[in-house]
């Protein structure tokens, strides 16, 4: 027997695997190029993929249609219709050069939990919804969480004026999609609409992996703040100024990115900081950086822990950039807050997890995920599946088949066993 098969007769239910990594094989050949994944927000290649996906919906026993971001949603109904719903999603929208996992599989995978459902004639005491978000990545216009932002009824309208590198505004985009943009609040769910809201994701980290499970329960979504740094110095000759003499920014510049690296490294609780992009001026072989610029990432399992870490990096910086006599300039340019899985939600998971047979084990999600806005509407929770070598957003990312039926199989009896939390004992805490 294959391990789908294994899987299969193990839970008494029909393997979902084969369907899952098909459909995202499936999925991963819409792409703005054959040779490097793309799928960007309002594309002619994210219409295309909407549409093949509202189709899988239907075919899963679903009513369903695009909304007014450009979120595919379906819509399974409960015992009687109207019921509020328990929400399933995740994103289709692509980072450049992607991998074909992040975001598809979760979004996939609730459709085929929903779809054996359907073939079974099994309705629930609550709706079932699967959306699939528009624009999780903000590849395009820089502004990520779009798709679930307007779930949640937090979109910014001023969005609308950005514009990508080509000059074109998402305003425009969107009616080239087939969308109006002065009805983007239509897409706005209430509280009173939803019970929870559960996404199931690649891990995109090496934990799991590392611990030899398939599957994990997330804790909590790693809040996260990002800086942009400029160091100004003093531009001169390579050959004829003394070493004692430098304003060197580059110099400086590297100083505070091994000071966060070391920094970060020494923090037992989570911390991780990074330094994704740095640039320097006049950047010539034979002229010292007058100029430095660099950004910073840093992110934490919780909020007061983030600020604190936080406020020292900045304080370690200011330090070396007096030593240096470099004139720091230091802006925000991002923040969200942790977003915690709600303990009633994830007991649930966890729950599902074991009754499946794996270990049940916790562990919290470092990148940002939907979760982050849907939090304003609705408690949260995330299950991770393994991802080989902890890799994404690359195209070396990969989920085995095995792993992604296992989810398949959390994922479902979750659903079959949810629990609203005015009836779940957890939800008392």
């Amino acid at each position: 027997m294959s391990k789908t098969e294994v899987a299969s007769s193990a839970s008494g239910k029909a393997a979902l695997g084969d369907e899952i990594v098909g459909r995202i094989d499936q999925l991963s050949a819409i792409s703005e190029t054959p040779a490097h994944l793309a799928r960007i927000f309002l594309s002619p290649e994210h219409r295309t993929a909407a549409d093949l996906i509202l189709s899988w919906m239907r075919e899963a026993g679903m009513t369903a249609r695009l909304d007014a971001i450009g979120n595919v949603c379906g819509r399974y109904e409960g015992d009687r219709p109207g019921l509020p719903c328990l929400m399933l999603g995740s994103h289709y929208d692509t980072v450049r050069d992607a991998g074909k996992w992040d975001g598809p599989l979760g979004l996939i995978t609730a459709i085929s939990c929903v779809a054996d459902l359907n073939r079974r004639g099994r309705r629930l005491p609550f709706a079932v919804e699967v959306v699939g978000f528009a624009d999780e990545e903000g590849v395009r216009f820089a502004s990520t969480l779009l798709g679930s932002r307007a779930v949640a009824g937090t979109f910014v309208e001023s969005a609308l004026n950005s514009r990508d590198h080509a000059g074109i505004s998402m305003r425009d985009a969107m009616v080239t999609f087939g969308l109006d943009p002065d009805h983007i609040g239509a897409a706005a769910r209430t509280r009173r609409e939803l019970h929870a809201y559960v996404e199931l994701h690649i891990e995109q980290g090496p934990v799991l992996e590392e611990n030899n499970l398939p599957v994990g329960v997330v804790t909590a979504i790693a809040g996260a703040t990002r800086l942009a740094a400029k160091l100004t110095g003093m531009a001169g000759h390579a050959g004829t100024v003394p070493m004692a003499f430098r304003r060197d920014a580059l110099a400086g510049a590297a100083e505070c990115i091994c000071m966060v690296e070391e920094f970060c490294k020494s923090d037992a609780a989570g911390l991780v900081g990074t330094v994704g992009y740095i640039d320097a001026m006049p950047g010539a072989t034979n002229v010292i950086p007058g100029l430095a610029s660099f950004t910073l990432d840093i992110r934490a399992p919780s909020d007061p822990h983030r600020k604190m870490a936080l406020a020292d990096i900045v304080r370690r910086i200011e330090a070396i950039a007096k030593r240096r006599n470099l004139v720091l300039q230091l802006d925000v340019t991002h923040e969200n807050r942790t977003v915690p899985c709600a303990p009633w939600l994830k007991a649930q998971v966890a729950d599902a997890v074991a009754a499946e047979g794996f270990g049940v084990f916790e562990l919290p999600s470092g990148a940002g995920h939907d979760g982050m806005a849907m939090i304003d509407i609705s408690d949260v929770a995330m299950l991770f599946v393994r991802c080989r070598g902890g890799i994404s957003h690359n195209p070396a990312e990969h989920v085995e088949l095995a792993d992604a039926d296992a989810g398949a199989r959390v994922l479902l009896r979750l659903v079959e066993n949810f629990r609203p939390r005015e009836t779940s004992g957890a939800g008392k805490a």
